[in-house]
């Protein structure tokens, strides 16, 4: 039987491997250590690049929905209190009329018209409250572009589109709202102020009829700020969810990537522990050779 006869050669070279294999480790380790991760570059695990590459798009994804239900939120809460100021304002408008069609009133011309001056005022605040702006665009305007939804003429010169935040991965909410709340042709709240101011000046006898358009033009507003409501709840419990999901999501991209820094302590130590015994054994195994000594 033919023997096999192991060179000092040989032996080097897998002495080295084994060392090289060993430092290797230490290195990788101690990398791990200095960065926190256990997945930095394909190599490390091509499963866990894979795996936490899907996770950030699904964070990036989440945080998108996050900041447009932030966004949505504060365009219908900027809506919400100019409705509620617009409603105050009809409120006040109304107990003008019934002031003006009281016995004392119907019998004073010159308490008619003073209260016709308050009327027009109040004619003026409905307008800047339908011009309201969120980032220097009305929200009661739709999609336009310009800086105002109506004149001062009451006439509307925005559009008919909505604006739409997008809040979940099949969910759009509206966080615009129609100027059909204030009226966008004849007839509108402006020109039924307009018209108890003159009723008020001229022909009491038209405030019975203007009263019942106000009502109907309170109506439009309080059943608008009801809608409001519900859509900005909408989007707080998108909000929420949003925010949940980036959390565990977050988690969830940690556990793929960083490193338990208890273990990794310990698995350095020994790692360097080893490292240290198999130089030692080393030295002792892999004797000099006279190649070494005639060198």
């Amino acid at each position: 039987m033919t023997g096999f006869r192991v060179t000092e050669q040989s032996t080097s070279a897998k002495v080295l491997a084994g060392l090289r294999t060993s430092q290797n480790n230490v290195d990788r380790l101690r990398e791990q250590m200095t960065t926190g991760k256990q997945v930095a570059k394909p190599s490390d695990s091509p499963t866990g690049v894979v795996s936490a590459m899907q996770v950030r798009s699904d964070i990036a994804t989440r945080d998108r929905y996050d900041r447009s239900a932030t966004d949505g939120i504060a365009r219908l809460s900027t809506a919400e209190n100019a409705l509620s100021t617009g409603s105050d304002l009809l409120n006040r408008a109304r107990d003008l009329v019934l002031q003006g069609m009281s016995e004392p009133a119907l019998s004073n011309p010159s308490a008619r018209a003073g209260i016709a001056v308050e009327v027009r005022s109040l004619r003026e605040n409905m307008i800047s409250v339908a011009n309201t702006t969120y980032l220097d665009r009305p929200v009661f305007g739709g999609t336009t572009d310009k800086t105002s939804a109506f004149l001062d003429t009451g006439v509307y010169q925005g559009d008919t589109g909505s604006v739409q935040r997008r809040v979940g991965d099949s969910t759009q909410v509206r966080v615009d709202v129609s100027a059909d709340v204030f009226g966008t042709s004849a007839g509108n709240v402006f020109d039924v102020l307009a018209s108890i101011a003159t009723g008020l000046e001229t022909n009491p006898a038209t405030l019975s009829g203007d009263l019942d358009r106000l009502d109907l033009a309170k109506s439009r507003v309080t059943n608008e700020l009801a809608g409001v409501g519900s859509r900005y709840s909408q989007l707080t419990a998108a909000q929420d969810t949003a925010s949940t999901q980036v959390l565990a999501l977050t988690g969830r991209l940690s556990e793929i990537e960083d490193i338990d820094m208890a273990k990794a302590v310990i698995d350095l130590q020994t790692q360097t522990a080893g490292y240290q015994a198999a130089l030692a054994a080393t030295a002792r195994v892999v004797q000099p050779s006279l190649l070494d000594f005639l060198r």
